[in-house]
């Protein structure tokens, strides 16, 4: 007791299951086993290097200092319990054991830390002759016996605890296997909250229900619009508690690439991509222990996608289970596909409203501001929902109308519509008929009551107001009036009108103006008459050309000059570069294509997006390679830069210098010297990041060199800020500052490049060299400002770390770790690496760690990591002007000491060669 460990401690607990039943089962026969129970423990936890805190009762907690020593004995204790012959033959005590490592420092003779209140949690979810480990144990237990491992239990909530954590078994030869799930707080899910209520639907969830737990892939089938996704999810609430390793929904809808799916789902498990590895096979391996539940929604998104997915979780292992909506069949092995009906339209018990009835009520008063629909028109509302089939979709719809037209109106109007449906056809769209014998077919077939429920909007609509239906229906997301002009031609406020009133078009206000959106079954449906009406060739062509366009003005004023390059103003435009990249990859110009990829250069790596970039890149050569479109020379070489620096930010090396090898050789062919000078100035990147230092000054000079020789110096700006990064790294501070300083009036005149202020993000690392913290926050300030002004949120990381260190050798060290917390999570959601300042960045964490103990780094640390990237950055920001008194001077002692508390601490240097 007198040595207890500090720092990285391994806590455990253990107790008797049972103890009372059995105390009362042997009576004066227990306090013997209690004994020899103690001395079994108490002599393996001491050949263990464990430190037993305190007994209580059938209890102990004990404290180790390393996790492979606590995990050893409790599988050492787990042995001899089982095999010990009891003083009453045939009852054994069950001993749970839990471990858990965290930072902890004692006081006096105890621990004050949470992480001795998760240890005694981990130890509650343990059943008797079993050993629970927190994954912080699991991993670092790394020296156990080779014939043990550790189970994954999935995620759990721990009581008392917010958040959910990953429970480990200890699984060896002489340990019981088989015990129920852990007893924890409630399984996890991330099921999505509604903003609406949900109306009606209980048989179809108990069916549903029902399904799911005996079959291991249900598939909701329907159309567009018929209420899969809702139910989906609320039949998954419901099920929550009998998967222990949780629901997990994803939905396929945002995704924009068929690449992307499997990615998708991982990210919501909790992966990340391997380095040569599909991302499949970790999914795979990863699920096929887990017994858990995922719903994949909109799988008709990315539909062959998704089924790999679904077929390879099904096959790869046993525990996990999926329930999907699509608007068609997987067609993958034991599928179970279960049809959506519509909401029943009969009157529930006691002459309430049926399901179909009660959700228009519900939807009409949110339509009217809260106003509930009167008792006069209930009536008129239960024929509505009748003739309308209780198909979700048409009864939202018909509640959007309501805003205009009374209940009694609005019957009207569909009685006398209805009999357009043509049901019994194979296209909906095809002989009006009228009639019973139509109506009844309508009945019969939901999918064609869809389809006929939006045909009777557009059959209404005149010639200029459908065609404009048709050619918005190209468009990813909504648009605003110039839009509708530019597509239109003329004057669209007449048409525009009439689609609004007729619910086919949605207006949303918006601060910069007001939006038009189409909801996404109608805007199947106009993309479905497009092609009917042999206009999808020029409406896409045309998309594509609008695309290009807004990428443009988003580089330039309103006097068409050249703005300094906003990524905020690309990101509403990505979207649309999406739907017109896919166009031109299928069935228009892969010269286009190239073009707008180009158009999102740095906004791809700049968002954690450089994988996305290239697969859109993969498939515009595949086009070209289709076509045989010719592509210019300079053209292509701009291409392959964008996709050596994409495969450069995703840790490609090989395909990174693929690319650019090409793109130098069609450089070189275009004979355009600025343009070459640009591909070869990102050469040194990938030099420093095999460590081939000395190389990459080499090639950077000569580039530069060659740049001024040919009259393009501007063009050299990557390479100076490559040969700059190598001169602060072997400590040339005043060569790189002068180098910077002939740069900057460079990096002025390029709109792509100055709202990065790369200058004096290097220029603040200098300075941090030098130890003036005064020019150093100076030129962060700016840099940090104008970064995150500008949308470079990659950039932005770099900055707030360097503002970290700022902070660390500037005497604040709690924001030091606040603010490198942070960055660690940003830099993971953007998929960004910190290149030539990684060990900079460790070496100041680890400094300030040891100034105020490791306790409160964590503290700040966490706080940190729970920040937005805008919050670092106004944190960041928010720090002190450092003072300019006389007493401080300007300048830090590099090497001079800081003393705090009892303890003396020698400041890093502040450049590490």
């Amino acid at each position: 007791m007198d040595h207890l460990p500090s720092g990285l401690v391994t806590f455990l607990f253990t107790d008797i299951e049972g103890s009372t039943r059995l105390a009362q089962m042997l009576g004066g026969g227990y306090r013997p086993v209690l004994e020899e129970h103690r001395r079994l423990l108490r002599d393996i936890i001491a050949a263990h290097n464990g430190t037993e805190l305190f007994t209580e009762g059938d209890s102990f907690f004990v404290a180790f200092a390393d996790a492979s020593d606590a995990v050893k004995a409790c599988l050492t204790a787990q042995r001899a319990l089982a095999a010990h012959i009891w003083p009453a033959p045939g009852i054994a005590p069950k001993v749970r054991m839990g471990l858990h490592s965290g930072y902890a420092t004692p006081i006096g003779r105890e621990y004050a830390s949470p992480e001795v209140h998760r240890a005694a949690r981990v130890a509650a979810a343990a059943h008797g002759g079993q050993v629970l480990c927190s994954a912080a144990t699991a991993r670092l237990a790394a020296a156990i016996p080779p014939e043990t491992s550790m189970l994954d239990l999935g995620l759990h909530r721990l009581r008392g605890f917010d958040g959910r954590e990953r429970l480990f078994q200890l699984a060896a030869p002489g340990l019981e296997t088989d015990f129920p799930r852990p007893r924890t707080e409630a399984a996890a899910h991330n099921l999505p909250h509604q903003a609406t209520t949900f109306v009606g639907r209980g048989a179809e969830c108990i069916e549903l229900a029902t399904l799911v737990e005996t079959h291991r892939l249900v598939t909701v089938v329907g159309p567009g619009g018929a209420g899969k996704s809702r139910l989906a999810v609320e039949t998954a609430g419901g099920l929550v508690e009998r998967f222990p390793d949780g629901v997990w929904y994803v939905d396929v809808a945002p995704v924009t690439d068929s690449g992307l799916v499997a990615f998708a789902v991982a990210a919501v498990l909790g992966l990340r991509p391997e380095p040569g590895r599909p991302i499949l096979d970790t999914l795979v391996e990863s699920a096929a222990g887990r017994r858990m539940l995922l719903v994949l929604d909109t799988g008709d998104a990315q539909l062959a996608a998704a089924a790999e997915v679904i077929s390879s979780l099904l096959t790869g292992g046993t525990g996990a289970k999926v329930l999907a909506t699509s608007r068609e069949p997987f067609r993958v092995a034991g599928e179970v596909v279960w049809r959506i009906p519509p909401l029943s339209v009969a009157p529930g018990p006691g002459g309430a409203p049926s399901d179909a009835v009660a959700l228009l009520m519900d939807r009409t008063s949110l339509a009217r501001g809260g106003r509930a629909p009167s008792p006069a028109e209930v009536t008129h509302l239960a024929r509505v929902a009748g003739r309308l089939n209780g198909l979700p979709l048409a009864i939202e719809l018909a509640a959007a109308r309501l805003r205009l037209l009374s209940a009694s109106q609005l019957a009207e109007r569909l009685d006398d519509l209805l009999g357009v449906l043509d049901a019994g056809s194979g296209d909906s769209d095809a002989t009006v008929a009228i009639g019973p014998a139509a109506r009844a077919a309508s009945a019969a077939s939901r999918n064609q009551t869809m389809q006929a429920t939006v045909t009777w909007s557009y059959r209404t609509l005149g010639p200029r107001a459908a065609r404009l239906l048709r050619w918005l229906s190209v468009f990813a997301g909504p648009v605003d009036l110039p839009t509708v002009e530019w597509v239109l031609k003329d004057d669209p406020l007449d048409p525009l009108a009439v689609l609004v009133d007729k619910s086919m078009v949605q207006v949303e206000p918006h601060a910069s103006g007001t939006l038009y959106r189409i909801l996404d079954p109608i805007k199947a449906y106009g993309a479905r008459r497009l092609a009917d009406a042999g206009e999808e060739n020029f409406a896409r062509d045309q998309h594509v050309d609008w695309s290009m366009q807004a990428l443009q003005r988003a580089h330039l004023d309103q006097g068409g000059l050249p703005i300094t390059l906003s990524l905020y103003a690309l990101d509403p435009l990505a979207d649309e570069v999406r739907a017109a990249l896919r166009w031109t990859s299928t069935g228009g110009s892969a010269r286009s294509g190239l073009h707008l990829a180009q158009g999102l250069d740095q906004w791809w790596r700049e968002r954690g997006l450089a994988r996305e970039g290239r697969l859109w890149l993969f498939r515009m050569y595949g086009r070209m390679a289709e076509t045989g479109e010719p592509i210019p020379d300079a053209e292509l070489a701009l291409a392959y830069h964008m996709h050596s620096l994409h495969a450069g930010a995703d840790g490609e090396s090989a395909e990174e210098q693929r690319f650019a090898q090409r793109a130098e050789a069609h450089a070189r062919r275009s004979g355009d010297p600025g343009l070459l000078v640009r591909v070869l100035s990102t050469r040194g990147g990938p030099l420093i990041f095999q460590g081939q230092y000395a190389e990459a000054e080499r090639h950077c000079c000569e580039v530069i060199e060659w740049a001024t020789a040919n009259g393009v110096p501007g063009d050299a700006l990557y390479a100076i800020y490559s040969l700059a990064e190598l001169l602060w790294r072997r400590g040339a501070l005043d060569e790189a500052a002068e180098l910077l300083g002939a740069a900057r009036n460079v990096e002025a005149g390029r709109p792509l490049e100055r709202g990065r202020r790369g200058v004096d993000m290097l220029l603040g690392m200098i300075a941090l060299g030098r130890g003036d913290l005064v020019a150093a926050h100076e030129h962060l300030v700016v840099a940090l400002r104008s970064r995150m002004g500008h949308g470079f949120h990659r950039r932005a990381c770099d900055t707030i770390n360097a503002m970290a260190v700022r902070c660390a050798v500037g005497g604040d060290p709690v924001n030091a770790a606040r603010l490198f917390g942070a960055t660690a999570a940003m830099r993971s959601s953007l998929r960004s690496s910190p290149g030539i300042f990684a060990n900079y960045w460790t070496e100041h964490q680890q400094f300030v760690r040891a100034v105020i103990g490791d306790t409160a780094f964590d503290r700040a640390y966490a706080e940190g990591n729970d920040l937005s990237l805008p919050e670092a950055a106004a944190a960041a920001l928010a720090i002190e002007h450092p003072d300019l008194t006389s007493d401080t001077g300007r300048f830090l002692d590099a090497g001079r000491l800081l003393t705090l508390d009892t303890r003396t601490i020698e400041l890093p240097p502040g450049r590490r060669p």
